[in-house]
């Protein structure tokens, strides 16, 4: 029976998201939008990245004032409960090339790819127009880490010039009664950092954005 829990729980909250597969648009005070596309169109495909747990995720932003900004994404390792780590995976203005130091577009797009690896590894891949960046964090040894955006489960606001939470790969939260649930955790508000301590999670990471 324990196991029909997981399964249903698991099931439910990646019904949402093939729901919000087309399009999920956010407008805020800035006048800053994002649309997310998740997996992909062709059931095929999305079967097989589901088979192999691969999570991939398409995001556009776009807004008037993101012509001539500089992006950032960086991430927060958080174990037990505590951050153990803040590093930055690109910051446009110190990449090396002044042609990718600005956006140059009202338009910018990204893609996510991720997953788990055999040795107990995060690895992904975020792939910004005209190159890519793949990085590998520890993890684990668990199948149920989860890609998340967080603007859209947390209802977050996104803007300019300041950091705003993008997305969480976490471990799903148990509950009494041995089910697992994804959707627990990403719904539980804007105290992302807290997380670990509220919801016992070991492990998860944290990705914050900035345009300036």
């Amino acid at each position: 029976m324990k196991t029909i829990k997981i399964i249903a729980i698991a099931l439910s909250c990646f019904g949402i998201v093939q729901a919000q597969q087309s399009e999920v648009n956010f407008n805020t005070t800035s006048g800053l939008k994002m649309e997310t596309k998740y997996a992909s169109d062709i059931e095929e495909i999305s079967d097989l990245l589901s088979f192999e747990g691969i999570d991939y995720m398409k995001l556009k932003f776009s807004g008037e004032q993101l012509k001539g900004k500089s992006y950032k994404l960086s991430v927060k390792e958080i174990w037990d409960g505590k951050i153990v780590s803040d590093t930055t995976i690109i910051n446009s203005k110190t990449i090396g090339y002044k042609q990718f130091e600005t956006l140059s577009d009202t338009v910018f797009k990204m893609k996510v790819i991720s997953k788990r690896t055999n040795d107990n590894q995060l690895k992904m891949t975020f792939k910004f127009p005209r190159f890519s960046i793949t990085k590998k964090y520890d993890a684990i040894d668990s199948d149920n880490y989860s890609l998340r955006n967080l603007v859209d489960e947390s209802n977050l606001e996104i803007g300019y010039d300041k950091s705003f939470y993008l997305l969480a790969y976490i471990l799903p939260y148990e509950r009494e009664d041995g089910s697992l649930s994804w959707c627990d955790v990403g719904t539980s508000g804007d105290k992302v950092e807290e997380w670990g301590s509220k919801f016992g999670i070991k492990h998860y990471l944290l990705f914050e954005m900035k345009f300036e």
